[in-house]
């Protein structure tokens, strides 16, 4: 962890290369991780010998004890040969090359958290697309227990999948070195208004995974990865540095990938998707966010409804001249404040690493000096973009 002179805060004074250095370039050794084949290029390479393990009932929870680890203090990032049978992968590549191919038709452009929209063929909210346009296809992918297994190892029952397939196409640009949901998808000044234990605490929130839908050689740009990198605590404000994403673009690993493989990785880790240099390979992945049971409030709350009540009060107030700290502190109360979850084929994140949230809809409207029948207007439109109706 970087010191945090700033008393509580990672600040990106705090963060200092030859600290994050000390962490990245410690080697990952094999004798640590039983269950693992090998180790290539500081990555653990889990196959057959996992698998049998954890076939046993009893020793289910000393395999996920060393994915956990591996995960937390190791390397951060894990790859598992042949976890999906390339049978089932086809069955599902084909649903998502129609859903592709609809996209196109309709003249639909997916947006891009990290490249511009239409670089790449992107299929958003693709886990429930399949389960109602391929029921039987889903149940073959998805009962996959390598799957089950790692998910279990990181965030324990409850867990809730989503998925966005990305094809990238030759040609493909590589990404710049970033970390990933929660704060990985804010801006640095985003990240650092949250205290330094909530650095500590995002990546236990999430899993990110993909699954190989085709065979992915190096030239064609799989994804870029710096093992241990999730080790540095300051890294979600180290990440925007330019001394970190330099150290980054001299240092980062890529392994090949067979389809049916599948890498799984802390969302903290420094990664990017790479180039892709090929002439003739459209490189599918189908990306796998998986979420903890516990980021949800204890009760439901219509807050669309809140902000339509309050928004004369808000107004009011404002043009009294009460202070800003004060009617923000208001907003927070009632608004939702995060853009997430969403529906990205209506809600899409152009501009910027998210769709705007409803507390800032709200706060744009009272700073713009909107009527309320049109704060109601854009409150019902941005509730229709977040709902799968």
């Amino acid at each position: 962890m970087p010191p945090t002179r700033s008393a509580g805060w990672v600040d990106p004074d705090d963060c200092r290369l030859d600290d994050f250095r000390a962490l990245v370039e410690q080697a990952t050794d094999l004798a640590d991780y039983p269950l693992a084949d090998v180790v290539e290029q500081n990555v653990l390479v889990y196959g057959d010998r996992l698998r049998a393990a954890s076939r046993a009932p009893d020793a289910r929870r000393a395999v996920q004890a060393e994915l956990a680890r591996a995960l937390l203090d190791g390397p951060g990032v894990l790859m598992f040969k042949q976890a999906f049978e390339t049978s089932v992968v086809d069955r599902a590549t084909e649903q998502f090359e129609a859903m592709i191919a609809e996209q196109k038709q309709a003249g639909v452009t997916a947006g891009d958290h990290f490249a511009k929209p239409g670089a790449n063929d992107r299929v958003w909210g693709a886990l429930d697309k399949l389960a109602l346009r391929a029921p039987e296809v889903f149940v073959d992918y998805y009962a996959n227990d390598t799957l089950a297994l790692i998910c279990e190892a990181w965030l324990g029952p409850g867990y809730q999948i989503t998925s966005q397939v990305n094809v990238v196409n030759p040609g493909g640009q590589a990404q710049v070195a970033h970390a990933d949901y929660h704060l990985g998808f804010m801006s640095g000044d985003q990240a650092r208004a949250y205290p330094a234990h909530v650095h500590r605490l995002s990546p236990a929130l999430t899993l990110q995974g993909a699954v190989a839908h085709c065979d992915m050689p190096v030239e064609t740009g799989p994804t870029m990865y710096l093992p241990c990198s999730q080790r540095y605590a300051g890294g979600y404000v180290a990440c925007h540095l330019p001394e970190f994403i330099e150290y980054f673009d001299g240092h980062y690993v890529q392994l090949p990938l067979e389809k049916g493989d599948a890498v799984f990785f802390s969302p903290a880790l420094f990664h990017g998707a790479g180039t892709n240099r090929s002439s003739d390979v459209r490189r599918m992945a189908n990306l796998l966010q998986i979420s903890s049971a516990f980021g949800r409030a204890m009760e439901s709350v219509d807050r669309v409804a809140m902000s339509k009540a309050l928004f004369p009060v808000l107004a009011e107030r404002m043009a009294s001249g009460v202070n800003e700290r004060s009617l923000r502190n208001a907003v927070a109360a009632s608004a939702e404040g995060y853009a997430f979850p969403t529906d990205l084929d209506r809600d899409q994140p152009v501009g910027g690493l998210a769709p705007e949230s409803q507390a800032a809809l709200v706060w744009r409207g009272l700073r713009d000096g909107w009527e309320v029948e049109t704060l109601g207007k854009e409150l019902d439109a941005q509730q229709h973009r977040h709902s799968m109706a």
